[in-house]
């Protein structure tokens, strides 16, 4: 087996493992196994990495271009802040109890789409908007996933306001905090789709062709620019606001990925010529 794939493997069985270390630590409510997911999905994010780097410096090509890629990439920018917000703050470990399980399934997934190591980048993906587009659909990704988990948390916590959950931020922080990850992830996606679209533009020569993945994303942004109006302007806070976080985070995830899977257009229509 190639490095890389034993170290992908490695990253995708840490993060399975840590996934079901948050789940049962929530619902035996016992602190430790939360410490014992944050540890292996550490330890899954240096894998993560190394499979990355592997690829990148074997083939000296991006490897986020194939939808393997752009999965394995997304999941691991979404692991780091994870991380980042794990020693940022202790109150929010149970954050995990989301954000690990779909990171492991994520990637599983990519793990069944994987290709061999990219040699050759097309003309037309050598764009300095490549790297924007990437980093703003990443890190949107990122931010609106973890809003999500502090959607469920708050519906977790409403409902068992004692034990384990006293150690969680009270529900006022949780909603306030899932407003700031969603703004956060407007504006990131807002980069996503305005690179995109100059990048399209570098390439066929116009900005918008109402591609699949372009319909769909804006579809994404909109419904967050929604959970942001309902909050400003009509007022809506805590339990309608943390369902609608979990809901949308489904319409990302589908727009992020499913489309580019299920349909050809200009996303998937790339060849690029492999080792």
């Amino acid at each position: 087996m190639k490095p890389e794939i034993s170290f992908f493997w490695i990253a995708v069985s840490c993060y399975g493992v840590s996934s079901f270390s948050y789940i049962i630590g929530l619902m035996a409510r016992k602190e430790g196994f939360f410490n014992f997911g944050l540890a292996l999905s550490a330890v899954g994010l240096i894998c993560h990495v190394t499979t990355v780097a592997i690829r990148w410096i074997t083939g000296g090509v991006l490897p986020f271009i194939e939808i393997s890629e752009s999965l394995t990439s997304g999941v691991l920018i979404a692991v780091l802040i994870f991380l980042i917000i794990q020693f940022s703050s202790k109150k929010l470990k149970a954050v995990g109890v989301l954000v690990m399980p779909v990171c492991f399934i994520l990637l599983g997934w990519a793990g069944t789409l994987i290709k061999d190591i990219g040699a050759t980048l097309p003309a037309s993906l050598q764009s300095q908007w490549l790297w924007v587009h990437i980093i703003g659909a990443s890190t949107g990704f990122s931010a609106v996933l973890t809003a999500a988990a502090l959607g469920l948390l708050f519906l977790l916590k409403e409902r068992n306001p004692g034990g384990i959950y006293e150690k969680i931020p009270d529900l006022e922080t949780l909603d306030d905090l899932g407003y700031r990850f969603i703004g956060g992830g407007f504006i990131m996606l807002g980069l996503m789709i305005v690179s995109g679209s100059l990048w399209s533009n570098q390439v066929k020569g116009s900005y918008w062709n109402w591609d699949p993945v372009e319909v769909w994303s804006l579809i994404t942004w909109l419904t967050y620019g929604i959970y942001l109006h309902l909050r400003i302007t009509m007022g809506w806070r805590n339990r309608r606001l943390a369902i609608y976080a979990l809901a949308a985070l489904g319409i990302m995830i589908v727009s992020y990925w499913g489309i580019p899977f299920v349909k050809e257009n200009f996303h998937t229509g790339f060849r690029i010529e492999h080792k």
